[in-house]
Order: C-alpha cells, then sequence, then structure tokens
C-alpha cells in the first residue's frame, strides 16, 4: 500500500473526531451533580451550535472566503433528516431509555452506534468490505463492549428498546450525512446544534428541569463546542475521504478515548478490563491502518462542488489564479485507472 493511502488525511479527522467524541463523556460527567441531564444535553448541542455560528459568521466578517462548498438547496432534502435523526430523535430517545433501564445496559446498547452506522453502510448503501475490515470492525466494537461491561447483561426490555432505536437513528444520522460531506461541515454541523440543542432545552425546561449557574451552563457549552461540534465537523470530513463504514469504525474508539481520561479525572485504577479493550481495539486499528484497497475502477462522469485540490481526480483548467484548496462547481470527464483508494467523494463503487 502506498504511503499516500496510509496517510489517508481521513484516518486523522476520524481519529480527531473520536477523541473530541471520547473525552466530552467524563468532562460532562464533572457536570452531572449540578446540571439535570436531559438539560446538559440541550446545552452540549446548543454550545456546538453557538460555537460554531460565531466561527461561520466570523469568517464572513472577517471576509474571509471559506474553501468549503456552501449548502444548497438541493441538499435541503438530505439536511432535514440528519437533523430529525440526528439532533432530535436520537437524544431524545436516548434520555427516555436511560430513564427506564440500568446505567450498565444503556452502556453497553451505546455500543449499537457503531454497528449500526457500519451495517447499514455496508448492506444498504454498499459500500466496498473485505474480511480484514470485517475482522478489525468486530475487534473495535469487541473492545468498546468489554470495556462498558458492568457485570450485567444488556436487558431489551422497553428502556433497552429505546437506547436501540436512539442507535439506530444515529446510524441512519452517519450514513444520511455523507451525502453531505461534500459541502462545509462547519455550517452543517452548525444547524444541526442549533437544532438539537433547542429542542432539548425546551423539552426539559417544560417538563421541570432547573437552569444551573452560569458557570455551569459555559462549561457545558464549552464541552459541547468541542465534544460534538468540533468532533461533529471532524467526522464529517472523514467521511468525506474514508466513506460511512470505515469512519464509523475508528469512531468507535471513542469510549477508550474516555476510559483513559477518566482515569486522570476521577483517579480510577488500570484494570484487566481496560488492558483487553485496548488490545482488541488495537488489533482492530492495525487491522484498518494497514488496509490495502486498489484495483482498477472506472469513473462515470459527475458535476458537483466540493472543497479539493488538484489531484488525479481534478484535471480542469481555471480561469485566473487559484489558491489551494479551493471549490467550485466542476464536471469529472469518465475515465478509468488504477490507485489505492477509500470510499470517499470519488469512489463510491460497491463490489460484490
Amino acid at each position: 500500500m502506498s504511503d499516500r493511502s496510509r496517510l489517508s488525511p481521513g484516518i486523522a479527522f476520524a481519529l480527531a473526531s473520536a477523541v473530541l467524541f471520547g473525552a466530552s463523556a467524563p468532562l460532562s460527567k464533572l457536570l452531572l451533580g449540578s446540571i439535570d441531564p436531559w438539560l446538559l444535553a440541550g446545552v452540549l448541542y446548543l454550545g456546538a451550535g453557538i460555537g460554531l455560528a460565531i466561527a461561520h459568521l466570523g469568517r464572513r466578517v472577517l471576509g474571509l472566503e471559506s474553501p468549503e462548498a456552501p449548502l444548497r438547496r438541493a441538499d435541503l432534502p438530505w439536511l432535514a433528516p440528519v437533523v430529525l435523526f440526528g439532533g432530535v430523535i436520537g437524544p431524545v430517545l436516548l434520555m427516555f431509555g436511560l430513564s427506564q433501564t440500568s446505567a450498565a445496559s444503556g452502556s453497553l446498547l451505546l455500543n449499537l452506534e457503531g454497528l449500526a452506522t457500519m451495517g447499514i453502510a455496508w448492506l444498504v448503501f454498499r459500500e466496498n468490505v473485505d474480511r480484514r475490515l470485517l475482522v478489525g470492525a468486530a475487534a473495535i466494537l469487541a473492545g468498546a463492549v468489554l470495556l462498558s461491561w458492568q457485570g450485567e447483561g444488556a436487558r431489551l426490555d422497553w428502556g433497552g428498546l429505546l437506547i436501540a432505536g436512539a442507535c439506530l437513528s444515529w446510524g441512519i444520522d452517519n450514513n444520511l450525512t455523507r451525502k453531505l460531506s461534500s459541502a462545509d461541515p462547519v455550517q452543517i454541523a452548525m444547524i444541526k446544534g442549533l437544532a438539537a440543542g433547542t429542542t432539548n432545552m425546551v423539552l426539559a425546561l417544560s417538563l421541570g428541569a432547573e437552569l444551573p449557574t452560569v458557570g455551569v451552563l459555559a462549561a457545558g457549552a464549552v464541552v459541547g463546542l468541542f465534544g460534538i461540534g468540533v468532533s461533529l465537523v471532524m467526522f464529517m470530513l472523514g467521511l468525506r475521504h474514508l466513506g460511512t463504514a470505515r469512519t464509523g469504525a475508528y469512531f468507535s474508539l471513542a469510549p477508550f478515548i474516555g476510559a483513559l481520561l477518566a482515569l486522570a479525572l476521577f483517579g480510577e485504577g488500570l484494570t484487566l478490563q481496560l488492558f483487553g479493550a485496548a488490545a482488541l481495539m488495537g488489533i482492530g486499528l492495525w487491522l484498518h491502518l494497514t488496509e490495502q484497497h486498489e484495483h482498477e475502477h472506472e469513473h462515470e462522469a459527475l458535476e458537483h462542488e466540493h472543497a479539493h485540490v488538484h489531484d488525479e481526480h481534478h484535471r480542469h483548467a481555471h480561469e485566473g489564479p487559484v489558491t489551494e484548496p479551493h471549490s467550485h462547481w466542476h464536471r469529472h470527464t469518465p475515465t478509468r485507472h488504477k490507485h489505492p483508494h477509500y470510499p470517499d467523494l470519488h469512489h463510491r463503487h460497491g463490489h460484490g
């Protein structure tokens, strides 16, 4: 495998997304003694939305042109279900589910999100998959399950079913988000954060949750900005380069990141459970990082807009000087070639 394929920027983006999201869990736990859990979910999402809105609008005020393609009217049919499934239905189902099942069961069932994401990508959207990828994904998910195991099984009572429904919603959300991965990820994450945050805060306050101090709200907003907002931006950039299944597999490392941070924050000791999870996840990560996928393939004519540099897929001319990266509407002519690749924006073909 070439160095270029090995060092795909999508891997760094996906791992950064997992680190940020994984760190948000123990940091949120520090705040839970001072704020209602449902209200905290709203604060986290709203903090993400407001923070990214400031960055998005600040870019315009400063006259900085974004290299990213803006959202278009044609993107709205995909954006609406992304916000609905990922920002509204998923969090609401999770909150009701957690209120009706044990913490141990809920923790185990949350690992279904990674399974749902990869399963939908492979079975519905027909992303290419081989035995090496399946084994790697299984090892990462097994490590996440082992890490969250607390001596109890995952009971499929009503609470468990609701949590499973939340994971299915997020799996659908992750796969539909790929349809938007060529557009500005900051703009998409901003809209999702504002919609989800407002919805969850209104629901929590209407059910009697009390507002905490300004300091707690500010801390929650900062955690949400990085743990949800910036993490989602990184996740979308990973989707752009790796496809949904591989990005979802790397993102499944988030529980391990959270566990490591919890060791420092709460003084929890090292356990055989943690070492076992680390070994399984390490094996899965190695299998994915050393993946080799190269074959002769054909690109049909395609017109779209996205941030890009001039590589083997971008051989078009420009009028006047351009900066790298840049964004504009362009057309790809049909071509057939062979090179190492992932199922990115230009390689969305399936395999039997």
